[in-house]
């Protein structure tokens, strides 16, 4: 999965090959731009503040009905959503704009900008420090709902199946299961819910408390699951097409607008 624990925390690969390459772009403009230290400061900063701003809004745009049902998702930059040309055209705009009055910094900047990205770009796809999940299809593993039954999750239809792996005591998690519960109302794909070392009476007084209604809940208490999957953190998201082959993988909590790319990638 795309992302790197550290400690309780779960860093984006992608955001995390960025944040070392805005380090890199800042280390090499004191050599290339020569420019003073302040008006250095405030093409960096400017430029790092518009970038993240374009993204997140390049993202809302590209996905209006996902942002209009949850708009406060905005604000939460942990969350994904991110698009990384609108980023790349937010800092070259704030470039050319900061350093309008001088020509060659300006080119220079640029010149560092289009680098930045093509780093981005190979560090992505090259993923040092990413992990492909094991789990590239459904096991063939029995567990138990809430009501007692031993079920095995399997393709019944058309319609993804999405198994997110949660705990009761993860913050991250309980922001997760009403989108799930959304997700499943919907009927825009099938959601499988696997509680990972939970007993019984604990998933239940909390689905419960939170008035939570999800098809299927599935209890895991030897957290084979986790295992599996290799899952480097809670929530942990697996979506399977109606072959019960795996088409996506997600750690961290997910937002309205993942969930629906998933469900049409795994619909292709």
């Amino acid at each position: 999965m795309n992302v790197l624990a550290l400690g309780p925390w779960l860093v984006p690969l992608p955001r995390l090959y960025a944040g070392l390459i805005a380090g890199g772009v800042l280390i090499a403009a004191t050599l290339v731009l020569r420019l003073p230290h302040h008006r250095r400061a405030i093409w960096f900063g400017g430029g790092l503040v518009c970038a993240l701003l374009a993204a997140r809004l390049g993202h809302a745009a590209l996905h209006p009905e996902a942002t209009l049902a949850a708009p406060l998702d905005l604000f939460r930059p942990w969350l994904p959503g991110y698009q990384p040309l609108a980023g790349w055209l937010g800092a070259a705009a704030w470039s050319a704009w900061a350093l309008r009055d001088r020509r060659r910094p300006r080119l220079a900047a640029q010149g560092l900008l289009v680098a930045a990205a093509l780093a981005w770009l190979g560090l992505t796809a090259w993923q040092p420090l990413g992990r492909a999940p094991t789990l590239t299809h459904l096991p063939d593993l029995a567990l138990d709902t809430l009501e007692g039954r031993s079920v095995t999750l399997a393709p019944a239809d058309d319609r993804p199946l999405i198994v997110t792996l949660v705990q009761t005591r993860c913050r991250a998690c309980r922001h997760t299961l009403p989108r799930l519960a959304a997700l499943a109302a919907r009927g825009e794909a099938r959601v499988a819910v696997i509680a990972e070392g939970d007993s019984l009476l604990a998933v239940g007084r909390y689905l419960d408390r939170h008035g939570l209604s999800l098809p299927r809940v599935l209890l895991d208490p030897h957290e084979k699951w986790l295992a599996l999957s290799h899952a480097p953190g809670l929530p942990a998201t697996l979506v399977f097409d109606r072959h019960g082959r795996r088409v996506a993988s997600h750690a961290g909590e997910p937002t309205r607008a993942l969930l629906d790319s998933w469900t049409r990638l795994a619909q292709r």
